[in-house]
């Protein structure tokens, strides 16, 4: 049996312990062929106001740094005069991610550019945040498990105890920060707990996965750019409490799930995925629910893996994702 604290706060195996940092993982450079040197792979990803000469300017300050680009992908947004870009290349000499960036900085400037230049083999942090239903928490972590969602998963967050044995079975420190019968107070103060964790565990992303819980404007600003939440809804239509509830009493066809990023506006943020499965007036909004839940674990992966992989670019209150 998983031991958990008197206080209920931290849970992990059989032992109980307070997280504390972790560094970011680095992958093991895949092997060269005999007789090369190991090449790095780096992404960069960027958008600025479009003018002549973008892709020129980018592909030659990386071939000016020993880059040779593998993909590249771009996008023109003629309704606000602004353009995307991402291209993931590599270094046949052993080359500091910091080195780079600080190369680019100058031609970064020029054109005013809102850019990220990372290493490819480093794995995105990702912290969840789960209430009382574990459909989106389990497929998480089964699919990193199985090696089919390239994050790490250093800590699982909770406004209840139900699957702090869950998160044992995969080693991972559960933290319950429970929330019944809070003050406006105690629940600032419970998402300043939820900033240590961030900060402890050097997390890059925040997912909402069924987490019932509305973030203040505060924590929203706080993870800007950096949380994903799952609505259990094709939005725009049917926000907030029991959407499948809403889609039977309006007899839809076809009901689906939203992955965006969170701002303070309740289930409005940047989308980044979205899916839908097709329904009849024979099923009951019990039913509809079991076949939203399963198009909620593919969507939330799915919006997952493409920020992990640096796919996805905010362009005001849209994103482009370059799949």
């Amino acid at each position: 049996m998983s031991a958990w604290s008197p206080d209920g706060l931290n849970y992990h195996g059989r032992i109980m312990t307070t997280p504390t940092a972790l560094p970011p993982a680095e992958a093991s450079p895949a092997l060269a062929p005999a007789g090369h040197a190991a090449s790095r792979r780096f992404i960069l990803k960027l958008s600025c106001p479009d003018q002549a000469g973008i892709v020129h300017a980018v592909t030659g300050e990386l071939l000016a740094q020993g880059g040779n680009i593998l993909t590249s992908a771009q996008h023109g947004d003629a309704d606000h005069q602004r353009f995307f870009m991402r291209i993931e290349f590599e270094c046949a000499q052993a080359r500091p991610v910091e080195a780079l960036r600080a190369a680019f900085q100058p031609l970064a400037e020029r054109l005013s550019m809102d850019w990220e230049l990372v290493d490819a083999h480093r794995k995105t942090r990702v912290l969840l945040l789960v209430s009382k239903l574990g459909h989106c928490l389990n497929d998480l972590l089964f699919r990193v498990q199985t090696g089919h969602l390239a994050i790490e998963i250093p800590a699982i967050v909770s406004n209840h105890r139900d699957f702090y044995q869950l998160a044992a079975s995969h080693d991972i420190p559960f933290h319950h920060f429970p929330l019944l019968r809070a003050s406006e107070e105690q629940k600032l103060a419970q998402e300043r707990r939820i900033q240590q964790v961030v900060e402890e565990e050097q997390i890059d992303l925040v997912v909402l996965a069924r987490y019932m819980q509305i973030l203040s404007p505060q924590m929203c600003r706080y993870l800007e750019g950096r949380a994903i939440n799952i609505h259990h809804s094709f939005l725009p239509s049917f926000k907030g409490a029991r959407p499948y509830h809403q889609a039977h009493e309006r007899g839809v066809k076809l009901i689906g799930a939203t992955a965006h990023y969170v701002t303070s506006d309740l289930d409005e943020g940047p989308i980044i995925e979205q899916d839908v499965a097709r329904i009849d007036h024979s099923m009951t909004p019990e039913q509809l629910v079991a076949i939203g839940r399963d198009v909620e674990c593919v969507t939330l992966a799915r919006a997952i893996q493409w920020h992990a992989e640096h796919r996805v670019l905010l362009n005001g209150h849209r994103t482009v994702v370059f799949r």
